[in-house]
Formats: structure tokens, C-alpha cells, sequence
């Protein structure tokens, strides 16, 4: 490959962006990045654990710049939170700094993909399908405007949708 390309990975929780985003660096020789686990790497604390202390806006704020900083590299695969693409400054840079792959999922999946995780915040926040299905309402219509290619992540394994979004971008 003579020009390294970014690939990022937008969509709600439970999409799979962190495990098909594994599966797409390691086909593609790429470096992995998720953007949560960055945010904790910096913190040194979980994402619950700022959310508490900070809010979602002192969250938000981390997120804005831990995203900035990782789209300045080259050759990488970065999946995002879920939130990321509330911040028109983070949507304007995914979109020109790489391919943007908005992993889209129903919200039966994301219910049960996130049954048993405890450490997503919103999802503490009420009931998790109502929140799931306000979060898609505010968040889809972005995830849709600034994706360049759409790839549906519900029965297929990371290995798949990886093949599946290879393929598509050419790679």
C-alpha cells in the first residue's frame, strides 16, 4: 500500500466497532486505536468514572481532543464512542482524514450486545432500549451524513464486515 489511509469506525454502542476495528487493523497491517480506551489511557480511570465526575460535556470535551490527536496519524484504524459525531469539529475531521464506516446495528442488537456491560454511562440512565432508541433518533441522522460507506454489522461475524468493508474501499 504506497499511500497509508485512515479508516474510522462511527456508530452506536454495540455496533462492534472496537472488535471489527481489531479484526480490519490486523488484516490490513494497521495500527488499532479505540478512542474510549485512549480517553482511559490519558485518565487513568474508566469512562463511568469521568463521566461521574466530569459529565457527559467534560467527556465530550476529552473525547473532541483524544480524536484530534489520533486522526494526525496515518495508517490507522480508529474506532469512536458512539457520542463522538455530536461534535461537528469531530465530524469534519473524520471526514477528511479518512474513510468513515458507519457500522450500523438494530436496537434488539444493541440491547442485547449490551445486556451485561456496566461500563457504558448512558445506559444506566433509564431503561436501556428507550435510551438506545432516543440516542439512534439524535445520533443516526449524523452517523449517515458523514459516512462514506455503510456497512450493517447485525448476523455477520467482525471477520465479515471486515472482508465486507475491505472490499468496498479498495484496500
Amino acid at each position: 500500500m504506497a499511500e497509508k489511509r485512515n479508516i474510522f469506525l462511527i456508530g452506536p454502542m454495540g455496533a462492534g466497532k472496537s472488535t471489527i476495528g481489531r479484526q480490519l487493523a490486523n488484516e490490513l497491517h494497521l495500527e488499532f486505536f479505540d478512542s474510549d480506551a485512549e480517553i482511559e489511557r490519558r485518565t487513568g480511570a474508566d469512562i463511568a468514572w469521568v463521566f461521574d465526575v466530569e459529565g457527559e460535556a467534560g467527556f465530550r470535551v476529552r473525547e473532541e481532543k483524544v480524536i484530534f490527536d489520533l486522526t494526525e496519524k496515518q495508517g490507522i484504524v480508529l474506532a469512536t464512542g458512539g457520542g463522538s459525531i455530536l461534535s461537528k469539529e469531530t465530524r469534519n475531521r473524520l471526514s477528511a482524514r479518512g474513510f468513515v464506516v458507519y457500522l450500523e446495528t438494530t436496537i434488539e442488537k444493541q440491547v442485547a450486545r449490551t445486556a451485561r456491560d456496566k461500563r457504558r454511562p448512558l445506559l444506566q440512565t433509564g431503561e436501556p432500549q428507550e435510551v438506545l432508541e432516543n440516542l439512534a433518533e439524535a445520533r443516526n441522522p449524523l452517523y449517515e451524513e458523514i459516512a462514506d460507506l455503510t456497512v450493517k454489522t447485525d448476523n455477520q461475524s467482525a471477520k465479515v464486515v471486515s472482508r465486507e468493508i475491505i472490499d468496498k474501499l479498495g484496500f
